[in-house]
């Protein structure tokens, strides 16, 4: 019989580690058996901060009827993650230099510890657990060929975290650095990197910029998202500008990821709520041409690109265009689908949540001695 990892009775303790907030909780199989614990990270402190991540995963391991078997957690940005050491995050200031906390929780706890980054983790539990198998069981439920194996995920809040999966295979790097898609060129501004207008502070700068306000004075992303959408008065003009360029910067974003790793993706993290304010201009860039020396145009993207949260989308991405071939000599035939596309979604899953359960799979197969 297969291995199934839904089934695999054996926990391990998960922590999704992010600059404001550090979410504690526990996995067995599928399912998270430990309601998430917060905490406050203290990551301005380095002595505070590795307390309370010792804290976390003690009161979570007090709440087990059975011993974990490993720790699998998640932290924002590069790292040694395969030797288990924090460097230079600039969201947890207090690791500047480099600490082993992989081999210190390893020392404590006594059970194994494995470390990744937060988008790397998020793109694995979506390819496990949560979008690309639901897509592939609707492409198969309407008899299409088509099956998607690559899948890139994208966390979209403090900054622009993006996770590779290829055939259920997480893509970590040769450094650890596989899928920093942070560092891509900002398109609006190409000076600076994409989290200039894709991150919760990149809103606020453009709005500031759109109604010569001072930064200090602006709201928050969600304050300027209710504006936008008339929920509170204000300034909706620059609003809306302001989650246009936003929607235009990810989408030439995207489109490069898509052109080098060919996969589909599903955004999640807090801005994706967002979705309806920023994607018009997201897929007016990848839908948006290059003009040739020549003076023919080209498409920015080979495969076509569908909005998967659009009923007419989806619909026909999953539909596609496969026909039957004569295999030539024989009277046999072959289902052929010449049609090229890939879309966008957004994730239905809780961001820590989809993040616990690709550090749960990330542990039992490290543990099974597995390729990932």
């Amino acid at each position: 019989m297969a291995y199934n990892i839904e089934q695999d009775e054996r926990i391990v303790m998960t922590l999704d580690a992010g600059g404001t907030n550090f979410v504690f909780s526990a996995i067995q199989g599928k399912k998270q058996i430990v309601e998430p614990i917060r905490l406050y990270p203290n990551s301005e402190n380095l002595t505070k901060c590795l307390q309370t991540v010792i804290s976390g995963f003690e009161i979570v391991k007090s709440k087990l009827q059975e011993a974990p078997v490993a720790i699998s957690f998640a932290f924002p940005g590069p790292a040694d993650y395969p030797n288990g050491i924090i460097g230079d995050l600039p969201n947890l200031p207090s690791f500047k230099g480099g600490v082993p906390l992989g081999p210190m929780l390893e020392h404590h706890f006594d059970i194994p510890v494995y470390i990744n980054n937060d988008g790397n983790l998020f793109a694995y539990g979506e390819a496990l657990f949560g979008f690309l198998p639901d897509i592939n069981k609707s492409l198969e439920a309407v008899g299409s060929p088509k099956c998607f194996k690559n899948l890139i995920g994208v966390t979209l809040g403090t900054g622009f975290g993006v996770g590779l999966v290829a055939d259920n295979k997480l893509i970590t790097g040769d450094n650890s650095n596989g899928g920093e898609g942070w560092l891509l060129r900002d398109i609006l501004n190409p000076e600076s990197n994409v989290e200039d207008h894709v991150s919760r502070e990149g809103i606020r700068r453009s709005f500031a910029e759109k109604t010569g306000l001072d930064l200090e004075e602006v709201g928050t992303p969600q304050e300027i998202y209710d504006i936008a959408t008339g929920k509170i008065e204000g300034n909706r003009n620059a609003s809306l500008d302001a989650f246009q360029d936003f929607g235009a910067v990810l989408g030439e974003a995207l489109s490069n990821i898509i052109t080098l790793f060919d996969g589909i993706v599903v955004l999640g993290g807090g801005v994706s709520g967002a979705f309806e304010l920023f994607a018009p201009a997201m897929f007016e860039q990848m839908e948006s041409s290059f003009k040739t020396a020549d003076g023919d145009f080209l498409d920015r993207l080979v495969p076509k690109v569908f909005n998967l949260e659009d009923a007419v989308g989806r619909t026909r991405l999953l539909e596609g265009k496969h026909k039957e071939l004569k295999i030539p000599g024989t009277d046999k035939t072959t289902v052929y689908d010449p049609f090229l596309r890939t879309g966008v979604a957004v994730s239905k899953n809780s961001t820590s949540k989809i993040i616990g359960l690709g550090a749960y799979a990330f542990a039992i197969n490290k543990l099974n001695d597995l390729t990932i």
